[in-house]
């Protein structure tokens, strides 16, 4: 169903809905085509400009839920404004210092910015939601994963154009013209945060006294930092890492459980087993997706002998499936059906990796690649229902930020499977070993979500 102006969402209001998540989504692959540029033009090593790929997945799995928090105690309009302001000044710091250190403080502060605008959008909704005295139309969750899948695709494309048109500080200026205008758009079409009702406003927690969760958050941050440095690199002498990550993990949990008004609320989790679960498919889809996303790539070059610029139009058809599913589920009321459909087809994408070679005709590799498009719609769309209609009242802003987390963590673990997969060379032998994994991962998100009950009840229409 198509929001029109009458029933609250339309074109005014979703056009911030649409264009803040994407800024997050293209800078996470428009990096990949300026990193060599990067590294001549500062003279940094191959090994340490890949911090700047690391800087703004370890800034979003922090910030995503820091900033969710945030839009629960102050409201989504402010937040998505000050994110996009971060973000519009973040784009700029190369100009001002152009060296390594300059762009990778502008990576670091484009993920903090960013952050904000997911949780930020779903707040909305919800809040739009409640004044409206209707329910969200499906199609603006499709039309905001959509947006996500197409400008993650676009990427690399716009990030060659505007390295080999105006050098590569241009990849971080793009975003200074874009926030500025998603700012502008929300001021006009996101309602004021004033008008939230005693529903959708700050939870009782989020109204008490006190100040933020400081320690949590920076425990939190060591623990992802960790793990994420480990999955760069990893390797027995780094196993330090692993354990820093998993103390630090243990750490937050024992604080968070004693804290009044936690940076990550377990109490709020363990309540609702529902959203945990949701957490749990999300995070090993996605896992699925990056493995797929972070090892066809190098195969297709190394392994396959296709040029890079070929290996990135062979992700096309997926893209395109992709935003066909979710356009399709978004005419669905079904929660529980599509995603049963999403894990099904990644064990069989799976599988079909295992006995896929280099020397396979290029038609093959096209429709193998393309089986991994439609689950991505699939899943997106309808775990952002789920999402959505499983957070408390009040945090929903906390509960959209923690399921980018999950997708954040699931891109750090693709990137620690890739490389002892691997080894020296993407070789035929490795992309099978990558198939297998996924295979077992996608039958663990099948049997989850088959299992789940709380799907069952989500997917029934509401009554009238």
């Amino acid at each position: 169903m198509s929001p029109s102006p009458a029933d609250g969402f339309g074109p005014r209001f979703a056009l911030p809905v649409l264009l803040g998540p994407a800024l997050n989504s293209v800078n996470t692959t428009m990096i990949a085509v300026a990193l060599v540029p990067i590294a001549r033009a500062t003279g940094t090593s191959p090994a340490d400009v890949i911090l700047l790929v690391a800087g703004l997945y370890l800034a979003s799995a922090v910030a995503q839920p820091a900033m969710g928090g945030l839009v629960d105690r102050y409201g989504p309009r402010r937040i998505y404004v000050a994110g996009m302001a971060v973000a519009a000044i973040a784009g700029l710091v190369p100009l001002a210092f152009p060296a390594f250190a300059g762009a990778l403080a502008s990576r670091v502060m484009i993920g903090i910015g960013t952050s904000a605008a997911y949780p930020a959008v779903m707040a909305a909704i919800r809040n739009q939601s409640a004044r409206a005295g209707r329910e969200a139309p499906r199609g603006l969750f499709a039309a905001v994963s959509v947006s996500g899948l197409v400008s993650a695709a676009v990427g690399p494309v716009l990030g060659g154009v505007l390295v080999e048109g105006f050098g590569w500080q241009a990849i971080f200026v793009v975003n200074a013209p874009y926030a500025v205008v998603a700012m502008a758009c929300a001021l006009v079409g996101l309602p004021s945060d004033r008008t939230r009702d005693a529903q959708t406003g700050p939870a009782a927690e989020e109204r008490g006294p006190g100040g933020p969760d400081l320690p949590g958050l920076v425990v939190f941050a060591v623990a992802i930092g960790a793990a994420l440095l480990f999955a760069l690199d990893a390797g027995t002498d780094r196993l330090w890492l692993l354990l820093v990550a998993v103390v630090g993990a243990v750490a937050l949990y024992v604080w968070e459980r004693r804290h009044p008004r936690p940076f990550l609320d377990v109490r709020m989790l363990a309540a609702h087993p529902a959203l945990v679960r949701t957490y749990a498919r999300l995070f090993l889809v996605y896992l699925c997706t990056y493995l797929v996303i972070y090892g066809i790539t190098p195969w297709l070059q190394s392994a396959a002998g296709y040029t890079a610029d070929a290996a990135g139009w062979m992700q096309l058809p997926a893209v395109v499936l992709a935003g066909a599913a979710a356009a399709l589920v978004s005419r669905s009321r079904g929660v529980r059906v599509p995603l049963i459909v999403a894990a099904s087809v990644l064990v069989v994408g799976g599988l079909f990796l295992t006995v896929t070679t280099a020397a396979a005709p290029m038609w093959v590799l096209l429709a193998v690649i393309a089986l991994f498009g439609p689950p991505q719609g699939l899943t997106a769309v309808s775990n952002q229902v789920a999402v959505y209609g499983q957070a408390p009242e009040g945090r929903m802003g906390s509960v959209a930020g923690l399921s980018r987390t999950a997708i954040q963590v699931a891109a750090i673990a693709a990137s620690g499977i890739i490389g002892p997969v691997f080894g020296p060379a993407p070789s035929d032998g490795g992309l099978h070993a990558i198939g297998w994994t996924i295979a077992a991962l996608a039958g663990a998100a099948l049997l989850l979500t088959v299992l789940d009950p709380a799907l069952r009840r989500l997917s029934r229409p509401p009554r009238e």
